[in-house]
């Protein structure tokens, strides 16, 4: 059984209002949304809603702060040192933002703590360190001419981030916007708005200007769409599906043309040679799928074994699977809490019953578990064919589709047979092979005898329908700054 999450109370809560131009407010229409604790069901507390007249409030805000003397004469190393006090202040406040995140999403406290956070402070700090490297070039023409490039910022960013990893999503949107200089309407995911608003009072804190940080709680179908429709918005970051990706490029080509980043869906070839190390990519697929509770866009979740080991790799798997802790995401030694709301777990669900139906091999796994949350068991299946829904489709949960390949060459066709290009792996002990595959994979990260092996200064994106642009890294910077050329007669 589930052990009840702690008490709501023992978690601080801080603003459930919108921020915008430095000011916590009410939506205009006066509205609030409830916030569930997926652990147990109950409402941690109520939050404003956010639509079109709160989204024109903050893109007022945030285009006066653009053009602006404060923001826009800004020096950008004093750029770089506010981002450093806010990396500071979430530094100090990371137990508390911790437990807040754990609350409104789920995932285990070890990862909100160990993993998370961190992550959130090394994000600031990093593009801190770029707020004054960010620099154009001199270039040779011809004639009697003096030629250079400047890199400036965007203006206006509309970023919507996702409920998977809310603090880790809002640090890698608003460290590199602000960075280059932009102003920023954020808006966050309805499940998990709590920390992203417990931010927002440590970005006041920091000493940001009036409205170059605004956040809006809401929903996608009203602040969203507001925010891909708004023709004072110059451009748009967005992590989720591909499907709502593909209405913020509709959105942005009918209104003003703006820029779009898009870190949408994957469904990630994860791919084992029999000469792997056994027992480390057992641990690694494992990991690479069940990590945050399957709610990763990056998972690997076509795990794709080779022939000569698939038998064993397929029983070890399972009782690695069966070993997997779950239950009270507050409790320490928990592994895996419950997935983020009753839609998702209805999904999750829904694509168990399907992976039976069309005849998977389900070796363990497959219930709810517990009597209250969102809860599911980690799910293996074995036997899986590439034509299954299950194999086919993002399902954004703890299920593991294990899938047998004879050779390279059927191996990487079946591989790349996909909408998505958001990452992959490989295990093997024959470097020149991984190599190999690597380069005909098409996705946007490679990882050979690793997984989620992430770093600030390495590029995320994916190729095909997994998005466009990139995150993190200086290739992460160039997202938010448009190039101008400057030609001087001499």
């Amino acid at each position: 059984m589930v052990i009840a999450a702690r008490p709501t109370q023992k978690v601080k809560i801080g603003q459930t209002k919108l921020l915008i131009n430095n000011e916590w407010v009410e939506s205009v229409s006066g509205k609030r949304f409830e916030t569930i604790n997926p652990a147990t069901e109950e409402v941690i507390c109520d939050v404003a809603e956010a639509d079109k007249d709160d989204v024109d409030k903050a893109v007022a805000a945030a285009k006066t702060a653009f053009y602006g003397s404060e923001w826009r004469e800004m020096s950008a190393r004093k750029r770089g040192e506010l981002l450093y006090k806010l990396a500071d202040l979430i530094e100090n406040h990371k137990e508390e933002l911790a437990r807040l995140e754990t609350l409104d999403n789920g995932k285990p406290i070890a990862e909100s703590l160990n993993m998370d956070l961190p992550f959130v402070i090394e994000t600031y700090r990093y593009y801190a360190g770029w707020a004054d490297k960010i620099q154009g070039k001199t270039i040779p023409i011809s004639g009697s001419y003096f030629c250079y490039t400047r890199h400036e910022p965007v203006g206006v960013v509309g970023q919507i981030i996702p409920w998977n990893f809310p603090l880790l999503m809002q640090a890698w949107k608003l460290a590199p916007a602000l960075a280059a200089g932009n102003t920023v309407v954020l808006k966050t995911a309805e499940q998990t708005p709590l920390s992203a608003l417990r931010v927002g009072e440590l970005i006041i804190e920091a000493g940001f200007p009036p409205g170059v940080v605004n956040i809006l709680s809401g929903y996608g179908p009203t602040a969203g769409a507001a925010i891909a429709n708004h023709p004072d918005i110059d451009k748009v970051a967005f992590t989720g599906s591909t499907e709502v990706g593909h209405l913020i490029m509709e959105a942005a080509a009918k209104t003003n043309l703006k820029r779009i980043t898009l870190e949408l869906g994957g469904k990630s070839p994860n791919i084992v040679f029999a000469d792997a190390d056994l027992d480390k990519a057992i641990d690694g697929c494992h990991n690479a799928l069940f990590f945050n509770q399957g709610q990763c866009c990056n998972a690997g979740s076509r795990l794709f074994v080779e022939e000569k080991c698939y038998d064993e790799f397929v029983a070890k798997s399972v009782e690695r699977a069966k070993q997997r802790q779950v239950g009270d995401p507050f409790a320490s030694n928990t592994q895996q809490g419950p997935q983020v709301d009753r839609e998702q777990f209805d999904k999750v669900m829904h694509y168990i019953e399907s992976g039976m139906r069309q005849g998977a091999r389900m070796l363990c796994g497959g219930h709810r578990f517990g009597d209250r949350g969102y809860f599911i068991e980690p799910t293996v299946f074995a036997d899986v064919q590439d034509e299954m829904t299950i194999a086919q489709e993002e399902i954004f949960g703890p299920v593991m589709s294990i899938i047998k390949f004879k050779d390279i060459d059927e191996l990487v066709e079946r591989a790349n047979k996909t909408i998505y290009g958001l990452a992959a792996g490989i295990w093997t002990q024959n470097i020149s092979q991984a190599h190999a595959v690597a380069h005909k994979i098409r996705a946007g990260t490679v990882w050979i005898n690793c997984y989620h092996a992430f770093d600030i200064a390495a590029p995320f994106g994916g190729f095909k329908q997994s998005g466009m642009g990139r995150e993190l890294g200086e290739y992460g910077l160039q997202q938010y700054t448009e190039v101008k050329t400057v030609t001087v007669k001499l």
